[in-house]
């Protein structure tokens, strides 16, 4: 609920003198922003960075922070630093046309900072919009800062982002404030936009295929992790892509679609060698398609020597059963690239070191031990029908992304660059302004 006071106008900052104050102001002005103006005139808030005359605490964390910016790929920063810098010099005279000016100057320079760190990542998949990083809107910024308990307080959240985001930036913001540069590493202005998306707080799932693990989060707190076999990129083309979405089932007993060229390079030969019982023995089934009602098709009417030359294509599953490449359990969740986490029999890889070996989608290490998170209980199949689903008890979102700058020490390591994403270390990164 807003604070009574909040959407009052201060004697000190009443609407006419305001306007002809901002009106005044040169056209680099902060301060003469239409839209900020606009804002202050329609929810007629009282001062958010001033007690009377006198600037709060709060206006010093936030010259902090846009200094820091460049970190946050928000190069624009140290410059708006600067100008609020002088506006609080000349409110410090008391005058209120000036007081009035550093108001609309902090305000705008905070919503250029905030709608910086709360774009989308880039090349990452949202499969619903409310994914994507929230309260970027002007009146957004400023209503929320104008109700916060501690104004200070609020903007070290905003700038924090993310339990994962923070690390990351305050190691880099040591190493250039140690090497006495304003030049933050592209690769980890990289790194902060991927890890730009991930949520503050709540439950949900972390996939890093840069490190190939999975982290169970609650309450903004990684409470459990474990390895992963992620997409190969060097051999198939194959990358985990960045993806938010959200899971809201797990499948038990599921059915193992063969990729492509699997059918390709490996089923079509082996039926040419050995017949229509090497698909038996391993419970491979012919459909018609790919569509979720599709029947199975009699294998003699496929053309496999077409399949193996790549000129016919065929979806081949294989059933639930214990040599089954999805294990047990598959995990779901709604995207245009048909990536989902599962299970698997084949527990030797996870001894890897590397282990980017997949077709793209998440293979776990302990899939009972991921649903007995995601369900609350024990991962059990309440039959032997394939593919049963179970509902979670709510929906869980979840964040496939790719992080190769790892904060350890107050220091950042750089994992092996296994996608090519990065940019080199000298490369010069477009940044917001």
């Amino acid at each position: 609920m807003m604070r009574p006071g909040i959407l009052a106008a201060a004697a000190a900052l009443s609407l006419q003198p305001i306007a002809a104050t901002a009106a005044a102001q040169p056209a680099g002005s902060l301060a003469a922003s239409p839209s900020i103006e606009a804002i202050y005139r329609t929810w007629r808030y009282a001062p958010i960075w001033f007690s009377g005359n006198t600037a709060k605490p709060a206006t010093q964390r936030l010259l902090q922070i846009l200094n820091r910016a460049p970190v946050d790929g928000f190069a624009a920063g140290p410059q708006l630093a600067a100008q609020v810098q002088m506006a609080l010099q000349q409110a410090a005279t008391g005058s209120p046309a000036a007081v009035a000016a550093a108001e609309r100057t902090l305000s705008a320079a905070w919503v250029m900072y905030v709608q910086s760190v709360k774009r989308p990542t880039p090349g990452m998949i949202y499969a619903y919009e409310v994914l994507k990083p929230q309260g970027a809107r002007s009146d957004q910024i400023l209503l929320t800062a104008a109700a916060a308990p501690s104004l200070e307080a609020h903007l070290t959240a905003v700038a924090n982002v993310n339990p994962v985001y923070a690390p990351i930036r305050d190691a880099e913001w040591a190493r250039m404030q140690a090497a006495g540069t304003m030049a933050s590493d592209p690769r980890v202005i990289a790194n902060l936009e991927r890890a730009r998306s991930i949520p503050a707080r709540g439950k949900f799932v972390l996939v890093d295929s840069a490190t190939q693990r999975l982290f169970m989060y609650d309450n903004g707190v990684a409470v459990d992790s474990m390895k992963v076999i992620v997409g190969d990129k060097r051999k198939l083309g194959m990358p985990t892509p960045l993806i938010a979405s959200v899971m809201y089932y797990v499948a038990f007993n599921p059915y193992w679609n063969a990729p492509d060229h699997l059918v390709r390079k490996a089923i079509a030969p082996n039926v040419l060698s050995q017949g229509q019982k090497y698909l038996a023995s391993r419970g491979y089934e012919v459909m018609a398609d790919w569509s979720a009602g599709s029947t199975i098709v009699p294998a003699s009417q496929v053309d496999w020597k077409a399949v193996a030359a790549g000129k016919v294509k065929v979806r081949v599953r294989q059933k639930p059963s214990e040599e089954n490449f999805m294990g047990d359990l598959k995990f779901p969740f709604p995207n245009p690239e048909d990536i989902f986490l599962h299970d698997t029999p084949n527990k030797s890889l996870f001894a890897k070191a590397s282990r980017d070996l997949s077709n793209g989608c998440v293979r776990l290490e302990d899939a009972k031990r991921f649903g007995r998170w995601l369900l609350g209980r024990e991962p059990i199949a309440p039959g032997t029908d394939a593919e049963t689903q179970v509902q979670l008890p709510r929906g869980v979102p979840i964040y496939l992304t790719y992080l190769t700058a790892q904060p350890q020490g107050g220091k950042i390591n750089f994992m092996a660059d296994i996608y090519g994403w990065d940019p080199g270390p000298g490369t010069k990164v477009a940044s917001a302004n």
